[in-house]
């Protein structure tokens, strides 16, 4: 044989000694590559379900929390009707107060009943825009502080009907306190 058979014949018997290491390896590894594979395998659908019980849950803690907003939502529409009809209802009362101002003093001078029934009204919308609920009730007493004022000296015009009081005295006295 001439060398260069002997080199192929070493280089092949050297290529199979190597592809049957090889091989032994791989079937005395067989197992452990079989059971990876089926760990892995249920590795991946513990995962898938752990992610659908999640998908799952979060959808439900979505689903309630959407519940809630819309019924807070609804609750809130529900509280500003009715302070829409409880301003209403209070522009309504300040009307009726000026309307009684000028019958109880009638020789006041319209501009003077139309300023305090302006006033009334600053304070109706200060104490609705009151952002603090103490300044809201603040706002609330000096409003509630006047329009008792006004009734008062209604009353006491109405009352005193012969002698007719020149002027609406502690009215006057509360916006003029109420100045800076």
């Amino acid at each position: 044989m001439s060398v260069i058979e002997r080199f192929f014949n070493r280089a092949l018997a050297l290529l199979r000694s190597q592809r049957d290491q090889n091989l032994q390896w791989q079937l005395s590894r067989h197992q452990d590559a079989a059971q990876l594979r089926h760990e892995r395998a249920l590795a991946e659908q513990q995962l898938a379900a752990e992610l659908t019980k999640r998908a799952q849950q979060l959808a439900h803690e979505l689903a309630v929390v959407e519940a809630r907003q819309a019924s807070e939502l609804a609750m809130v529409k529900i509280q500003c009707k009715q302070e829409l009809k409880d301003y209403q209802q209070y522009l309504q009362s300040l009307d009726k107060l000026k309307d009684s101002l000028r019958q109880s003093h009638a020789h006041l001078p319209e501009a003077v009943a139309f300023t305090i029934h302006h006033h009334a009204k600053q304070l109706l919308n200060r104490m609705w825009e009151a952002g603090d609920e103490q300044e809201k009730l603040k706002v609330e007493m000096q409003l509630l502080r006047f329009m008792t004022a006004v009734h008062e000296d209604s009353q006491l015009a109405l009352s005193d009907a012969g002698q007719q009081r020149a002027l609406p005295e502690k009215t006057l006295a509360f916006l003029d306190a109420e100045q800076p």
